[in-house]
């Protein structure tokens, strides 16, 4: 059995969920190609065939897939998908954005945001905001799967794989990209950060993030937030942790004035170490914290920043 996983990449840097998600392709199939699609991506291609248990890497350098359109990525995906079982790639904006197409495409079901492989035709994955596990098995002879990276080990280094070039159809010219707006921080992206800090309803206001951002700088961290904080306006929407935000799960996650809602706790409670800061003992937060604090956090934070150092 052969598996296609295809490589999260911004042409620059390559994804570290790349290599959590090799974990889940090696345990599906015995062999493993990565496909690198992207404008000037040749580096990201020559990493990726580092990442243990990759046997090829498929380069196509291409700028029809500079900004990763889903519709001529899909076309790409379905076009290389004969020689393959398994169809994989992380469940990001841009995985949940084009795999769906190739599996509309190949007309076969999706099976979205995996947490576990029982067997090759068999998966774990969250239903309920992650209050219940459902196992799937699949009769597909092809399948097309979306990983949730967080929940899998981040695969080694090898010796470099071989790296083939391969050339694509003409694009149907589907979609045309106008624009974009991002958000630019030097710090580490919520997703791939192995300490997180997040602030929710209890900041008040978006001013008081700063103090957030201080113990960010000195741990590290990446800044985030729920969903109560960014539905009132206190950060923008890329902080958000979450059931319909980002899930992650770093090493050390720390919830500032979160209660806990269940959609909060169904993206950060695989975190490593939790640790909850809030002044409302009764707080759901604190019931998958691994340390608890019950004080004001506008004593609390300055207090663990000067601390800090």
């Amino acid at each position: 059995m052969t598996t296609l996983l295809i490589a999260e990449h911004d042409n620059k840097i390559l994804n570290e969920a790349n290599k959590k998600a090799m974990d889940a392709a090696t345990k599906i199939g015995e062999e493993v190609h990565i496909l690198v699609a992207g404008k000037d991506c040749s580096a990201i291609a020559e990493e990726a065939a580092k990442i243990a248990g990759v046997s090829k890497v498929l380069l196509c350098d291409n700028p029809t897939y500079e900004k990763h359109m889903a519709e001529s990525y899909a076309d790409l995906v379905v076009e290389v998908s004969s020689d393959y079982n398994a169809i994989l790639t992380t469940a990001s904006t841009t995985g949940k954005n084009f795999m769906p197409r190739v599996a509309a495409l190949l007309d076969i079901p999706q099976i979205s945001e995996i947490i576990n492989v029982i067997d090759s035709s068999t998966f774990e994955r969250p239903i309920y905001a992650g209050n219940a596990i459902q196992t799937v098995k699949t009769i597909s002879d092809k399948k097309v799967i979306t990983v949730r990276a967080p929940s899998f080990q981040a695969a080694g280094d090898q010796d470099p794989a071989t790296v083939e070039n391969i050339q694509n159809s003409e694009d149907k010219n589907l979609s045309e990209y106008i624009s974009e707006e991002l958000t630019k921080s030097d710090r580490p992206e919520l997703t791939a950060a192995k300490i997180i800090i997040s602030g929710g309803r209890g900041m008040q206001n978006g001013e008081n993030f700063v103090l957030l951002e201080g113990v960010a700088d000195k741990l590290g961290a990446a800044l985030g937030a729920s969903r109560a904080a960014v539905d009132a306006g206190f950060v923008p929407n890329d902080y958000q942790v979450g059931q319909t935000g980002k899930v992650v799960a770093p090493e050390l996650y720390i919830a500032v004035g979160i209660s806990g809602a269940i959609q909060h706790l169904a993206g950060m409670k695989d975190s490593k170490v939790i640790v909850a800061i809030n002044k409302d003992e009764e707080a759901p937060i604190f019931q998958v914290a691994d340390y608890g604090l019950v004080a004001d956090l506008f004593k609390a934070i300055p207090d663990l920043n000067a601390a800090l150092g």
